[in-house]
C-alpha cells in the first residue's frame, strides 16, 4: 500500500478535494480546515476578498505539509511500492495542487502582460521538471505525465480566472462571494475534475445569461468570464496559442438600430444598405473560436434580430446582410439585461425558446442596497476600493474617508442606492471633484423616482406613512383624480387628498408636475 496510515491517506483526501474546489464556496475553507485541523487559521479565510490573492498563512501551511506528504510518497514509489488505483489518484492529484501552488507565481506576469503568453514561455521548463520529479516523463501511468501541456494551460486559466474575478468583484458580503462562486462555476463549471478531463474543450458552446439591476457590474461579470477562457499551450513552440487580453467583443445592443445591430454582430456585403460602401466582417466572423461575443441589453433587442441571434446559438451559423454565403461562429455567446425576461416573454416582447437558449447558465448580479443589508461595512470597502481607481493609491484613504464622510452626513445608512454600484462610483467621482454628490432622486426631471421608490421598498427603508404617501401619490399619478384614487385604494376620499405628496409627485412627472395636480384638483371639485 502507497499509504503507510490513514492520517497519510486522510490528509491527502483532505488536499484532493482543496484542489478542485470552487475557491469561494464554504466547501474551500472546510478543505482547508481538513488539510491543517488544529493549525488552521479561521482568521485567514477571507484572503479571496483582496483584489490579488496573497499566499495566506493557512496555504503555506497546506503547502508544507502537502509537500512534506508527496515528497515520502514519491520516494516509496521510486522505491517500487505498490499503490492501488485509488491510492495513485489521490496522490497525483496532491501532485496537481502542489505544482499550481509552486508555480503560480511564475504565471502571473504573464497575465499582466498582454502579449507575454504568445511568446516563449520560460517558466513552462522548469514546470515540467517539477512535474516530471513526481511522477515521471511521459508515457507513464499518471494522466497528468500524458498532458503536460493541458495541465500547464489549466494553471495558467486558474490564474488568469482568479486575476479578473478579484479585479471585477470587491467586498466581503454574502452577495459578493455568491457572485464570485458563480463565475468561477461559469468558467470551470461545478465540477473542476470533469472540466479538466475534456469539458474545457466546449464550454464555449454554453451561453451564458447574466441578470440583475441597472449599475451592479454585469458587464465586468462578463469580461471575467470571457478573458477567464481555456488557451491551449503549444509544447513545440512552448508558447499559448492565442493571447487572451484581446478576444472580448462586447456590443450594447440597446444603444444601436437594428440594422446597425445586424451589422456589427453579422457583418455585411458591400450596398446591403445605406452607407454599406464595402464589405465588412461582423463580431461574430471576427471572433476568434477562443474568444467571447458579449450581448447588452439583450431584453431590448428587436424580435427579427432575436431570431437570427437563436439561430446562431442553435446552429452556429449566420450570413452576412446582403450574403447568402452560411458562415460558422466558434466562439462563446455571453448575454446580459436588467429586463424582467419572464414578463417579456408574457408579453410576447421576448422568445421563449431563445430564452431557453441562453439560460443554460444564469448568473443574477446583487444590488448595492443588498449588499449593504448583508455587510453594512461593505460601504467602506467599496468606497476605497473606488477611490484607489479614481484618485490612486497614494490619495485613495484621503478621498475615501471625504466621500463616506458625505454619504453619513446627506444620506445617511438607508440610502438605496437606485444606481447601483455605479452610482456609487459616480459619487466618489463627485466628491473628488466637487466635494458634494447631488443624487437623482433630487434632480426634478431627470432619471425614475419609480425606480428608486421599488429599490427603496426592497430594501425596507420606508417607514409605514413614507411606503403609503408614495404608493397613494404613484395611484394618483395614474388617475388625476381624489376620487378615483380613493376608490381604487379603498380609502376614503379625504385621507387619499392627504397622503398625496406633492413634492414627490413633481419629480415623478417632471417638469409640469405640479401645474398638473393641481388640474387634477380642479377636475375633482377640490
Amino acid at each position: 500500500m502507497l499509504f503507510a496510515t490513514e492520517d497519510e491517506r486522510a490528509l491527502a483526501c483532505a488536499v484532493s478535494r482543496l484542489a478542485y474546489s470552487n475557491p469561494f464556496l464554504p466547501e474551500r475553507i472546510e478543505a482547508e480546515r481538513a488539510v491543517l485541523g488544529a493549525h488552521f487559521d479561521p482568521s485567514g479565510t477571507l484572503w479571496h476578498t483582496r483584489d490579488e490573492p496573497e499566499r495566506a498563512p493557512n496555504i503555506v501551511k497546506i503547502a508544507e505539509r502537502a509537500g512534506a506528504l508527496a515528497e515520502q510518497l514519491r520516494g516509496r514509489l521510486a522505491a517500487g511500492a505498490s499503490a492501488r488505483d485509488d491510492e495513485r489518484a489521490l496522490y497525483e492529484e496532491m501532485v496537481v495542487y502542489l505544482l499550481f501552488d509552486r508555480h503560480q507565481a511564475d504565471l502571473f506576469p504573464l497575465v499582466r502582460d498582454r502579449d507575454a503568453a504568445t511568446r516563449r514561455v520560460d517558466c513552462y521548463r522548469s514546470f515540467l521538471e517539477d512535474l516530471e520529479r513526481f511522477v515521471g516523463a511521459r508515457g507513464t501511468s499518471f494522466a497528468v505525465a500524458r498532458e503536460p501541456a493541458h495541465l500547464f494551460a489549466t494553471f495558467f486559466q486558474v490564474r488568469r480566472a482568479f486575476h479578473h474575478i478579484y479585479a471585477t468583484i470587491v467586498g466581503a458580503s454574502a452577495p459578493a462571494t455568491r457572485l464570485r462562486a458563480a463565475v468561477w462555476q461559469s468558467v470551470f463549471t461545478h465540477d473542476a475534475r470533469r472540466y479538466r478531463r475534456g469539458l474545457h474543450a466546449r464550454m464555449g458552446d454554453i451561453a451564458t445569461l447574466i441578470t440583475g439591476p441597472s449599475g451592479t457590474g454585469k458587464e465586468l461579470v462578463a469580461g471575467a468570464i470571457g478573458l477567464s477562457r481555456y488557451i491551449p499551450f503549444d509544447p513545440a513552440k512552448q508558447a499559448f496559442v492565442e493571447e487572451a487580453a484581446s478576444a472580448f467583443f462586447p456590443l450594447n445592443l440597446a444603444a444601436l438600430s437594428p440594422t446597425l445591430i445586424e451589422s456589427e454582430l453579422f457583418g455585411h456585403r458591400r450596398g446591403a444598405f445605406t452607407g454599406a460602401l464595402e464589405d465588412r466582417k461582423g463580431w461574430f466572423e471576427a471572433c476568434p473560436p477562443l474568444g467571447t461575443v458579449f450581448l447588452d441589453e439583450i431584453g431590448d433587442v428587436d424580435a427579427a434580430i432575436q431570431v437570427k441571434l437563436l439561430r446562431v446559438l442553435q446552429t452556429r451559423t449566420f450570413q452576412r446582410l446582403g450574403d447568402t454565403a452560411a458562415r460558422r461562429f466558434e466562439g462563446k455567446v455571453i448575454a446580459a439585461t436588467n429586463r424582467d425576461l419572464g414578463a417579456a416573454i408574457e408579453a410576447g416582447r421576448f422568445r421563449e425558446d431563445f430564452y431557453y437558449r441562453l439560460c443554460s447558465d444564469l448568473i443574477v448580479t446583487p444590488s448595492l442596497a443588498e449588499q449593504l443589508r448583508d455587510s453594512p461595512d461593505e460601504l467602506s470597502r467599496l468606497v476605497l476600493a473606488i477611490a484607489r481607481r479614481v484618485a490612486g493609491d497614494a490619495e485613495a484613504e484621503g478621498l475615501a474617508d471625504e466621500a463616506e464622510q458625505w454619504i453619513r452626513e446627506h444620506l445617511g445608512p438607508d440610502y438605496p442606492w437606485p444606481g447601483n454600484v455605479r452610482e456609487l462610483e459616480q459619487c466618489v467621482r463627485n466628491v473628488l471633484i466637487r466635494g458634494s454628490y447631488e443624487p437623482r432622486r433630487s434632480r426634478n426631471g431627470n432619471g425614475d423616482p419609480r425606480a428608486a421608490f421599488v429599490d427603496a421598498v426592497l430594501s425596507g427603508t420606508l417607514t409605514v406613512d413614507q411606503l403609503v404617501s408614495r404608493y397613494c401619490t404613484l395611484v394618483y399619478a395614474q388617475t388625476r383624480s381624489y376620487q378615483d384614487t380613493a376608490r381604487r385604494l379603498a380609502i376614503d376620499r379625504r385621507t387619499a387628498r392627504a397622503k398625496v405628496d406633492q413634492a414627490w409627485l413633481g419629480e415623478i412627472e417632471g417638469e409640469g408636475g405640479l401645474s398638473r395636480a393641481r388640474e387634477g384638483d380642479a377636475e375633482a371639485g377640490t
